[in-house]
């Protein structure tokens, strides 16, 4: 019989051992600076951010969107921030018109504008509707961020910026998807607004 406790234990373990690795990776490092002055530079011209991912990963797209468009550390003015993953009646309409792997793209064609930020989240890398949003946004000329995981190879090409996890397992992936995110938030916040002593 399993040890309930015990898994929970290796569960923390795990979760910390990714951390640590992601900690001390200096690619995964520089990806989480190189997009935050992507979008603080954006934001800085008049840009939006655009957000896309399924299940865990459009929970993780409202999360970040919710930070920049409330506020994360300090009282400052609203960031523009769109999930594209909320609207029940577009994800609906596009869902049943055109298929369920152009949710995103549909979204992305009608709302991106040149210069806007796509952050793409796929844990595997191979959302197909997510690769769609990819390729929209590059034809449109957005900058393309991808959050994935250690085996997210095939959104690379369509990434300006690619932050990969390097684990597999996909909750573990999601946690320091948004422990990166919070570091972006940070950043992000900090480079457009001053912040209070």
């Amino acid at each position: 019989m399993n040890d309930p406790l015990a898994d929970v234990v290796g569960y923390f373990r795990r979760s910390r051992e990714v951390l640590d690795r992601a900690a001390v990776d200096n690619n995964f490092l520089s990806s989480i600076v190189a997009i935050a002055v992507g979008i603080a530079q954006s934001l800085g011209s008049g840009g939006k951010i655009l957000l896309a991912g399924n299940g865990g990963s459009a929970a993780d797209a409202q999360h970040i969107a919710a930070e920049m468009l409330s506020r994360f550390k300090f009282d400052r003015n609203p960031l523009p921030a769109i999930a594209l993953t909320t609207d029940t009646s577009v994800l609906t309409a596009i869902g049943n018109d055109y298929g369920f792997d152009h949710i995103f793209e549909r979204q992305i064609r009608g709302l991106g504008r040149k210069g806007d930020v796509l952050v793409a989240i796929s844990t595997s890398g191979r959302s197909p509707n997510v690769i769609a949003a990819l390729k929209a946004a590059r034809e449109i000329g957005l900058i393309n961020v991808g959050f994935t995981g250690a085996g997210g190879a095939a959104m690379k090409p369509l990434c300006d910026v690619m932050l990969a996890v390097p684990a597999e397992e996909t909750a573990l992936v999601q946690q320091v998807h948004i422990t990166a995110a919070h570091a972006i938030c940070d950043l992000v916040e900090r480079n457009l607004f001053k912040a209070p002593i």
